[in-house]
């Protein structure tokens, strides 16, 4: 029989500190050369805390390699890799602040890491996706598009971080930018899964004309459902697990056809809210 590592008082053993003194002295070199990370505490009082939180960075970084990864997939003209892609980075995107939540490890580095990942995989990728696609014989119009979808994703990521503690937290102001993306990764694959027109026009200057639209809908003021609210460790009714079945098997039988509609009424719920809201409004002030 083998021997089994020897534990220390505090409960840990040998062969764990010999792996914490062996990565520190491979780690003390780079550290000289890029420094460390503290992060003040919300408590002045506090000591600032040293180093970064490894498993939801973790997940970040994994989106931004899917959003730099559909990128150069749109580059070589692989619409299919580089659409799945975006929906892959989404998966992350949705984890890493819900594990970082669960296991108390928020931290102001890691909420500026993930806009900045979201940046590249919500707001670069897409749009550069979609012009490889379907705007590169539509000149300027193509790239125009391209870049007003860019910089919306930008507006709408700054002012949803500088007004992160003071909104409803069960709402989106405007659409978020993963759902944005999602719409456009999702006409991507559709059209070049089912063999849709692309390039040619006037379907050019549809795609163009979604990119834009899609821009205004992330920095315009319609109330998007946030989702953040729902928890996981509740109960839920039986016929409810049997609907999210139902959608999977929808998403299986047209992975394509079914997230882009899925898209398309996420998208389209802002600007209903926000009408039906007005419509309110107006009947209380004529009564």
């Amino acid at each position: 029989m083998g021997e089994k590592p020897t534990v220390d008082e505090q409960g840990g053993s040998a062969s764990d500190d010999n792996f914490g003194r062996a990565a520190e002295q491979i780690e003390r070199p780079l550290k000289s050369l890029v420094g460390d990370y503290e992060e003040q505490s919300a408590a002045d009082s506090h000591p600032r805390s040293s180093g970064i939180f490894l498993l939801p960075n973790l997940f970040t970084t994994g989106a931004l390699f899917c959003g730099f990864y559909a990128v150069i997939a749109g580059m070589k003209g692989d619409f299919y890799a580089g659409a799945v892609a975006v929906f892959v980075a989404m998966v992350f995107d949705g984890l890493d602040g819900r594990v970082a939540r669960l296991t108390h490890t928020t931290s102001a580095f890691g909420a500026e890491y993930d806009s900045l990942a979201d940046m590249v995989s919500f707001g670069v990728a897409p749009a550069l996706l979609m012009f490889n696609w379907a705007l590169t014989d539509a000149g300027k119009a193509g790239w125009v598009a391209a870049f007003l979808y860019t910089v919306c994703a930008a507006l709408r990521l700054a002012r949803f971080n500088s007004q992160r503690h003071v909104v409803d937290a069960s709402i989106f102001v405007g659409l978020a930018s993963p759902p944005a993306a999602a719409l456009i990764a999702s006409s991507v694959w559709l059209g070049h899964t089912h063999g849709f027109p692309a390039s040619t026009a006037p379907w050019s200057y549809l795609h163009a004309g979604l990119l834009v639209v899609a821009g205004f809908l992330m920095i315009a003021r319609f109330p998007y459902f946030s989702f953040k609210n729902i928890q996981l460790d509740e109960r839920v009714p039986f016929a409810r697990i049997l609907l999210m079945i139902g959608v999977l098997a929808l998403i299986a039988l047209d992975p394509p056809l079914v997230l882009w509609c899925l898209s398309f009424v996420y998208a389209l719920s802002g600007l209903l809210q926000h009408l039906r809201r007005n419509v309110v409004k107006t009947a209380v002030v004529k009564e």
